[in-house]
């Protein structure tokens, strides 16, 4: 598959995570969160330090989220992609989009060896999905 085929695979998914998931909104996994959420998408944050992130609950790792995620979408330093990326294979996750500044060598290898569709080295999520930064996650122009 070509990148864009690997996105169409990846965005056709109907349950997303973000790993790294953040309360700063000037921080990209809160932009990714709230992108998802811009478009009407089933999302549960990852972030070991916070309860909610932009009104979703938030749980600290895969493995403590709810059953039926189908993609991650990760926004967090290399090290901690490759653990991810070791969590979606133990939980059947075959789908990973590593944000640019997010991937590693051995993250991609990891993911590709055990067949995941990986998207990483290129597009964004925001720019393939498409992001309003002035909008609130419902989509609604901030006050």
């Amino acid at each position: 598959m070509d990148t864009n085929e690997r996105i169409a695979a990846f965005l056709d998914q109907t349950r997303f995570a973000v790993a790294g998931a953040s309360t700063d909104r000037s921080k990209y996994g809160n932009k990714c969160l709230r992108c998802y959420l811009q478009h009407d998408r089933d999302v549960v944050a990852l972030n070991p330090k916070a309860a909610e992130v932009e009104g979703v609950a938030a749980f600290p790792s895969l493995a403590q989220a709810p059953d039926g995620i189908e993609a991650v979408t990760i926004v967090t330093p290399p090290g901690i992609t490759e653990r991810v990326v070791e969590d979606m294979a133990r939980l059947g996750i075959r789908h990973v989009w590593m944000q640019p500044g997010a991937e590693s060598e051995a993250a991609v290898a990891r993911a590709v060896g055990l067949g995941m569709n990986v998207i990483a080295g290129g597009p964004c999520l925001l720019v393939a999905l498409g992001f309003n930064d002035a909008a609130s996650p419902e989509g609604r122009p901030s006050q």
